[in-house]
Parts: structure tokens; C-alpha cells; sequence
């Protein structure tokens, strides 16, 4: 069976967890950046986990990873 290409777009936002579960950063974070309250701001810089729906797309995605 061939090798399976890594998806670089999604190599470069997705990671894997030791429990297989895939981190994220959140959107929103990148300009504009003066009309957010700092709380929200704050907020954004903790990741996320992709849902589990969309885990196992992403996971074909990054094979290697």
C-alpha cells in the first residue's frame, strides 16, 4: 500500500494529544484586535479541541502526525 500524504495545512494548525484527541487554536485572534475586551482576547489565546465529529477528516488528514 502507498504512503499517505500529509495534508501541510492542516500539519501546520493541528496537534495530537497523547489521548488521540486533536488541539486546535482558536480563530478570531489575528487583527482588529482593538475592538475586542481584553477578556475575550485573553480567552482566545487558550487552544481547543476539534470536535468529535470533524476528528476522524482531520486525522486522515495529518496520518504521520
Amino acid at each position: 500500500m502507498p504512503k499517505i500524504k500529509t495534508h501541510k495545512g492542516a500539519a501546520k494548525r493541528f496537534w495530537l494529544t497523547k489521548s488521540g484527541k486533536i488541539k486546535r487554536a482558536k480563530a478570531y485572534k489575528n487583527h482588529i484586535l482593538n475592538e475586542k475586551t481584553s477578556k475575550r482576547k485573553r480567552r482566545l489565546r487558550k487552544g481547543g479541541y476539534v470536535s468529535a465529529e470533524d476528528a476522524p477528516m482531520i486525522k486522515k488528514m495529518i496520518p504521520y502526525k
